[in-house]
């Protein structure tokens, strides 16, 4: 009646009180929030890539497609066969090839929603590498605009001075509203399906150790109504039940019941059932965030195009190209710091399959309009004018 009083007087005794002014909300806890993953990209990355097979695939489908894409530089006047920049590209260093070099830099941007490219060597670049997202670090000077940038691994940082007019690297980074500095990536926005995505997967996990269904409980009803078992009893029965009747392997196997016991079969839920569908809807979102159609990553029931190919051609206009498009601007830019030579990186869209019909149609509508020079023609197909077009 008067602990109270008691606790009162136990709290007077205590000598010492912290006097940080964050203890008290370090100490306040709640019960029943949700338990989210982690927001940094390291973590992330492990959970949504690494550890979940919808991300990884919506990662690996839209960087591979991209850094398949043949590639077109020229200027004003010309589409070059061979030139400096191509060279490059084609043998960025020694352990990359074209394809692996943007593969790379474009999964960086898909996990982190930055990426960095490093350019070594003097002049023209010998060799372009990309750096891991999770190890730089922004220096901003006094305007706020960077001044360097700093890559640490193993307790020692190397800095990168970008102060210069020619920079040692290039950052490509995701809009982000609320900061300056780093880009936003769609695994950020995909997070929660995620979570609830690898959950999901656990839950299944969970079942399928436990014969892949709660398949019943055992009642005990012992001599004159007792239904209490003795510790020994109970522990033998739980060991039992685990060695003998869990796990796929005794799925199905016949169970021997002594006196006493009685076994009440179990069905599904109704919220049990509904599982799966939410498992389908996070699937969704994961490749909603990303820009991937569903049917492309064989999620059934994706009713939002009328077949594959449809779908395909819509993953390449409206995830691909745009990602493709921004990043080799974004490197034709930089390296014309080094060369001193403004030229045209972009994708060359007439060998994309997936646009084909598009493309076709295009250059019928251009070639049947007579009203239009053959300069204007080659500008509306995305082709260098030359000298002699009237």
């Amino acid at each position: 009646m008067f602990d109270f009083l008691r606790r009162g007087t136990a709290a007077a005794s205590v000598p010492e009180v912290k006097t940080s002014a964050t203890g008290p909300v370090v100490a306040y806890q709640t019960s029943g929030r949700i338990a989210w993953s982690p927001r940094d990209t390291v973590s992330l990355t492990k959970l949504g890539f690494c550890g979940n097979p919808v991300g990884f695939r919506s990662v690996k489908l839209i960087a591979e497609a991209a850094a398949a894409l043949p590639l077109i530089v020229q200027d004003c006047e010309r589409r070059y066969d061979t030139h400096p920049v191509i060279s490059l590209l084609a043998m960025p260093n020694g352990a990359q090839g074209k394809a692996e070099l943007l593969e790379a830099l474009y999964a960086q941007l898909l996990l982190s929603g930055n990426a960095y490219v490093e350019a070594v060597g003097e002049g023209l670049p010998q060799e372009l590498h990309v750096l891991r997202s999770d190890r730089m670090s922004v220096v901003p000077g006094a305007d706020g605009w960077p001044v360097a940038y700093e890559y640490a691994v193993g307790g020692k940082k190397h800095r990168f001075d970008v102060s210069g007019a020619v920079k040692p690297v290039c950052h490509l980074k995701n809009f982000h509203p609320q900061d300056d500095h780093y880009g936003f990536a769609p695994m950020q926005a995909a997070a929660m399906a995620m979570d609830v995505h690898n959950a999901a997967s656990r839950w299944s996990k969970a079942l399928l150790d436990n014969a892949a269904r709660p398949s019943g409980a055992m009642v005990y009803k012992g001599a004159e109504g007792q239904g209490h078992l003795s510790t020994e009893h109970y522990e033998r029965l739980v060991a039992e039940m685990e060695s003998h009747h869990q796990g796929a392997r005794n799925a199905g196997r016949p169970m021997l019941l002594e006196g006493g016991l009685d076994w009440k079969p179990m069905g599904f839920s109704p919220s049990d059932m509904e599982f799966h569908k939410t498992k389908e809807a996070a699937a969704r979102e994961i490749a909603l965030a990303y820009g991937v159609p569903p049917m492309l990553l064989g999620i059934q029931g994706d009713a939002t195009y009328a077949n594959y190919q449809e779908a395909h051609r819509a993953f390449y206009r409206l995830t691909v190209l745009p990602l493709a498009t921004r990043v080799t601007a974004t490197l034709a830019s930089w390296l014309e710091g080094f060369t001193g030579e403004a030229v045209e990186v972009r994708p060359d869209l007439d060998q994309v399959p997936a646009l084909a019909a598009e493309r076709d149609a295009q250059w019928a509508r251009v070639t049947q309009a007579d009203f239009l020079t053959e300069a204007e023609k080659r500008s509306l197909l995305g082709l260098p004018v030359v000298a002699n077009d009237g």
